[in-house]
């Protein structure tokens, strides 16, 4: 994992390797961490390099079995969960920059036709909204009051927006983005996502891309705006039973 940044790889270790560590090997290691808000109870994290990290709540490792000992894999610790009655929601695919992405990036021209979105644009961000659909809002949770938010336009109409807010008290910013239908095709996503990401760096932070593990639109964008795919994360459905 070494051609991320050791921001992101020590933002994700930070956030499963405190506790009590009740297993660690090359390829797995579960913790039990008693400060971990309820609807992240349970995490589980499976990056490229084919290593996992877990970690839940103490009354949740006790009620699944979980105690310090050796021999435990991630399929192991899945059917622990399962017999506890716990569910994990559908995985997210986690994309980050590259150090090398990040050197091509520095390096890109301005680009025309996108800028930053302030409070100024509420009434085109307003616009923009009215014409989108539920799913798409409800899906991209692009919002104008988020730390950061840039557009892209098309004859002075605000046709694609990305906002982004820092995440789990971490030098990361989560970014959501969102096209209007008539316009997607057309590389206005791409452009907001290296802007956006571009500006995030410069205030200190590591831009990251989620997308659930079947939305075929945001992997092809990921790739085509330079993105390259961490991992996958889970975390406890709130349909669990425990």
């Amino acid at each position: 994992m070494s051609y991320f940044s050791q921001t992101i790889v020590d933002f994700w270790r930070a956030q499963f390797l405190n506790g009590d560590i009740l297993h660690s090997d090359d390829n797995f290691t579960v913790a039990a961490d008693p400060d971990l808000d309820e609807d992240c109870r349970v995490m589980v994290l499976e990056t490229i390099d084919g290593r996992a990290m877990a970690v839940v709540t103490p009354e949740l490792a006790a009620r699944a079995g979980l105690r310090k000992r050796q021999g435990l894999s991630i399929a192991g610790f899945r059917h622990a969960l399962d017999g506890a009655g716990v569910m994990l929601h559908g995985a997210d695919r986690i994309y980050h920059f590259t150090e090398a992405e990040k050197k091509r990036l520095a390096l890109d021209e301005p680009v025309v036709g996108s800028r930053r979105l302030s409070a100024e644009d509420a009434a085109l961000f307003s616009g923009f909204q009215a014409q989108a659909s539920e799913k798409g809002l409800a899906g991209a949770s692009v919002e104008l009051d988020h730390w950061l938010v840039f557009g892209s336009f098309e004859q002075d109409r605000l046709v694609c927006a990305g906002s982004m807010y820092p995440w789990m008290n971490g030098r990361v910013a989560d970014l959501g983005v969102l096209t209007l239908e008539p316009y997607r095709g057309k590389g206005h996503a791409r452009k907001v996502v290296r802007s956006i990401s571009r500006h995030a760096w410069d205030l200190g932070y590591e831009p990251q891309y989620r997308c659930q593990l079947d939305n075929a639109a945001s992997i092809l964008l990921a790739g085509k705006a330079g993105l390259e795919l961490f991992g996958t994360w889970e975390v406890v459905s709130p349909d669990s039973a425990a």
